[in-house]
Formats: C-alpha cells, sequence, structure tokens
C-alpha cells in the first residue's frame, strides 16, 4: 500500500528544497572531464550551420535549455503513480494523525524524485534502456524480472480494473455491477493502448491529471485547511502512537508509484529524448513530476485531516475507502461535490490503468527484445554484451516506437487485462496474494540499489555518474525500502501458506 504527500503552500517548501538539492547535484555530478556547473557541450543552437544540428564543437549531444514546453514524461509517472490506493493511505493518515507526517509526505516525493531521476539519467547517459542494465548485472536480475511481472501483473491487472469500476458504479448506480465495470475500463485501456502510440498516450494522461489536480485542490480549499497546523506538520516529529516509526517509514516509502518509477526511463526515450542533450528537461519534467504528486498527496492528506480526524470517522483501506469519503462529501457538501469527487476518483484509477498498461508494456517488450537478440548472437557464436552492434537495449529502439508495434508489447498487454478477469469473479488466490505482496515489497529495493551499482560503474560516462548527493539519496532510499520489504515479508502469514 501506498501513501502520499498533498497541500498548496506547503509545496512551496518542497519545490525550493528540491531546486536546492538539484543545485547540488548540478555541481556534484558530472563535474570529471568538465568545468563544474557545465553540461557536456556548448548551448549552442543548430541555427549556427558550422556543426551537424543537435550536436556541440565536439560532437556531444546539443544541451536543450530545460523548458516548460517540453514537459510530459513526468506528468505521465506522476499520474500513473498515484492510485486510489494511495489516495486512500493518505487520507487514513490524515485522518489518524492529523498534520503531523505532512513532512513525511514531502520527504517521500523527494525519495521518489531521486530514484525517477536516476532512471531517467541512466537512458539518457548510457543510450542503454534500464532493462539493458541490469542484464549487464547478472542473470539474477532477468528471472527476478520476468517473475515480478507476470505475477505482479496478473494480479495488478484485476486491482486495476476493479478501482477504475468503482467510481463509475458510484456514479451510474442502476446500471451494472462492479466487475462488469471493471472489464469495461480494462477493455477500454486495452484497446486505447493498443491503437495509440506515445504521443497520443501523453495527451490523454495530461487531461486526465488536470482533472485529478481541479478536484484534488478544489477539496483541499473546500474544506478550509488549518494552515497553522499544516506548516507545523513540515517539522519532523512522529506521533505518540504504537509502530509510529514504520508507519511513518510507509508513508515515506509510499509516495507515487513502484515499478512506474523504472518505466519514466521508457517513457522519457519514448518521447524522444534519447541522449545527454536533453538532461536539464529531464530533470525539470521530474520535479514537474514530483511536485504534481505532492499536490495530489498532500491535499488528500488535507482532506483526511480536516474531515476525517477531526470528526473521528474511520474509512476502509483500499479502494472502497474513496466511495465511503464520496458518502461523507455527500453529506457535508452536497451532491455536486461528492460527484466532483467520483470524477477525480476515476481519473486517478484509470490514469494508473493506462499508465501500467503502456510503461510495464514497454518494459516487458524490450526484456523480450534483448532475450531473442542475445540467444541469436549466442547461437552465432558472438557477443552478447550490450555494444556489440545489436540494437536491443537501445534508447533510439524504444523512441521509435517499434516496441509500441510489437507483439511482446500487445502480448503482456493482454496478458494484465484478461487473465485477471478471471480473479473479478473468483476471487484472489491466497497464495498468489502472498508472493504478490513480496515481489511488490522487492522491486524498490531492487531499483534503488541496482541504480547504485550502475551509476557507479564503468557502465556510465564518468561525467553523468552519481556524486555524494545522488548516491545519499539513493542508499537511503534503498535501506529505507529493505526497511519495508522485510517488514511485509515477515507480516506475510506464511504458517497458512504452506
Amino acid at each position: 500500500m501506498h501513501i502520499e504527500c498533498r497541500s498548496k503552500r506547503a509545496l512551496l517548501c518542497p519545490g525550493s528544497l528540491y531546486a536546492f538539492l538539484i543545485g547540488m547535484a548540478d555541481t556534484s555530478e558530472g563535474t570529471a572531464g568538465r568545468e563544474p556547473g557545465r553540461e557536456p557541450g556548448p548551448e549552442t543552437g543548430p541555427e549556427t550551420g558550422s556543426r551537424p544540428p543537435g550536436k556541440g564543437a565536439s560532437g556531444a549531444p546539443e544541451s536543450r535549455r530545460s523548458s516548460w514546453k517540453y514537459i510530459g514524461p513526468g506528468i505521465v509517472v506522476a499520474a500513473t503513480g498515484v492510485g486510489a490506493g494511495d489516495l486512500v493511505a493518505t487520507l487514513i493518515a490524515g485522518s489518524n494523525f492529523g498534520y503531523t507526517l505532512l513532512w513525511a509526505a514531502v520527504i517521500g516525493c523527494l525519495v521518489k524524485i531521486s530514484l525517477a531521476e536516476a532512471a531517467g539519467r541512466w537512458h539518457l547517459s548510457t543510450g542503454r534502456t534500464l532493462f539493458d542494465g541490469w542484464a549487464s548485472l547478472g542473470r539474477w536480475t532477468s528471472w527476478f524480472f520476468v517473475a515480478y511481472v507476470v505475477i505482479w501483473g496478473f494480479v495488478y491487472g484485476a486491482a486495476a480494473m476493479s478501482s477504475s469500476g468503482l467510481p463509475l458504479q458510484a456514479l451510474f448506480p442502476d446500471v451494472m455491477d462492479l466487475k462488469w465495470w471493471a472489464i469495461l475500463t480494462g477493455l477500454v485501456g486495452l484497446v486505447f493502448v493498443w491503437f495509440n502510440k506515445y504521443a497520443v498516450f501523453e495527451k490523454v494522461m495530461t487531461v486526465l491529471v488536470g482533472v485529478m489536480f481541479v478536484v484534488t485542490v478544489y477539496l483541499a480549499v473546500r474544506v478550509t485547511p488549518n494552515l497553522g497546523e499544516a506548516f507545523a506538520g513540515l517539522l519532523p516529529v512522529l506521533p505518540d502512537e504504537k509502530d509510529s516509526i514504520l508507519n511513518t517509514l510507509g508513508l515515506i516509502g509510499g509516495v507515487g508509484g513502484t515499478i512506474t518509477l523504472a518505466a519514466y526511463g521508457y517513457w522519457v526515450n519514448a518521447k524522444g529524448w534519447t541522449n545527454t542533450g536533453w538532461m536539464k528537461v529531464m530533470r525539470l519534467d521530474n520535479r514537474v513530476a514530483y511536485l504534481t504528486t505532492g499536490v495530489f498527496v498532500i491535499a488528500m492528506l488535507f482532506v483526511g485531516a480536516e474531515i476525517l480526524h477531526s470528526s473521528e470517522v474511520a474509512i476502509a483501506s483500499g479502494d472502497k475507502g474513496l466511495v465511503q469519503l464520496g458518502d461523507i462529501l455527500e453529506d457535508e457538501y452536497g451532491t455536486a461535490t461528492a460527484k466532483f469527487f467520483l470524477i477525480g476518483f476515476f481519473a486517478t484509477s484509470f490514469t494508473s490503468l493506462i499508465g501500467v498498461w503502456h510503461g510495464v508494456s514497454l518494459m516487458f517488450a524490450d526484456f523480450v527484445e534483448r532475450f531473442r537478440k542475445d540467444r541469436a548472437a549466442a547461437s552465432a557464436g558472438g557477443s552478447t554484451k550490450a555494444g556489440s552492434g545489436e540494437k536491443a537495449g537501445s534508447g533510439e529502439e524504444v523512441a521509435s516506437g517499434t516496441h509500441e508495434r510489437s507483439w511482446p508489447f500487445r502480448a503482456y498487454l493482454l496478458w494484465l487485462t484478461f487473465p485477471p478477469m478471471i480473479l473479478l469473479f473468483e476471487g484472489q488466490p491466497f497464495r498468489l496474494i502472498i508472493l504478490y505482496g513480496v515481489l511488490g515489497a522487492a522491486f524498490l529495493p531492487f531499483l534503488a540499489l541496482t541504480l547504485v551499482w550502475l551509476l557507479n560503474s564503468s557502465r556510465t560516462p564518468a561525467e553523468w555518474r552519481n556524486g555524494l548527493l545522488s548516491n545519499a539519496m539513493l542508499t537511503v532510499a534503498g535501506l529505507l525500502f529493505v526497511v519495508l520489504c522485510v517488514k511485509q515479508i515477515w507480516d506475510q502469514p506464511w504458517s497458512e501458506f504452506f
């Protein structure tokens, strides 16, 4: 379960803090072999006519200035990473602790910023995909990835469809049962992703994010938050409750995204950003992603603190908690506000559905393509290492759109859509849910620690390897997720499993 961070003025704090952190990162990372503070390659446009378009004087990629007009993958990762379950977890945090853990939600945003930035930096600095990097660490990474996407995808598909169907059933209660709404949303997501490339996908996600933004900010304003208590919540204080440390760590670790953080680099490439000339743009885009996530999370924490905490109202965990919140909003503020909230609930759930349908399918297609080319190279007696002339695992291959038209991409789309429908009718098998929980808990430590490995090794060009700040942030993230992973595994009913 994820938990999240959201506010209004409080966003000024994470925004300014992150600007400071990125300023440090820009001087601590990428200083080898060049002047401090400079990107590799002058910022001279192609209009000079003295060099190939997109190249600097030394032949390095032209460094593009960061600009809002390029923003896109960050919106996609923010929309996908914040699902209905994340909103409920934040509501419950606000309900239980008021504004006390607002600081933890803000830190959670910063932790995930560092992970997504590292994934994007790997793709741009090496020209290789993240799975290609994982494969260079050993065959065990491929086995983990396959087990994860097969089991996780099967269970997640049912959960995502059910979550998207819930607000539709609440909006149109007499039309059909929840499972049929769930199936309908899954099929719509399948058709949409199957027939559209990244450019259209990004535009639709941006519209839905706009709906989410308007709804969550409206609710945050509507409940008239206590800004004095909210600012006090930015001070790092633990609630006086049992297991408060683990609850706080869970909130930090649950801000927006699991495998979608790894998918960010693929969306960066799909956007057409394939080299270091886009590094500044990617970093701005990534900041936008988690400032947007911060808005969603802090806004819902405001709602939980004001509506639920002050009146001591409890809601269920899971997606049904949002339906309960809709009923509470109807009693407090009228039918129009409740309906408006349910529309935002649908936008939140459906963006997560189509985001996973697209992003994880891209990753699976990349895995299959590399596996096939490695097998072909091995059978021909050639090298299977990246850089042997094969294009498998290259950012340019993702940017070309071939993955989105490939059979592995569409096969995984079908896997996410049709087999999970069985769970909508039969319920979720006990042992499968335990494996799903364990693999899900293990993915973020896997991502954080492998990024530390990759970005401190010769696999990454020297000027783009981790600096002290990035290493610190990724190490903290890795240790945080290891603790949460151990707790998740420990809490599983293993005696019943066997």
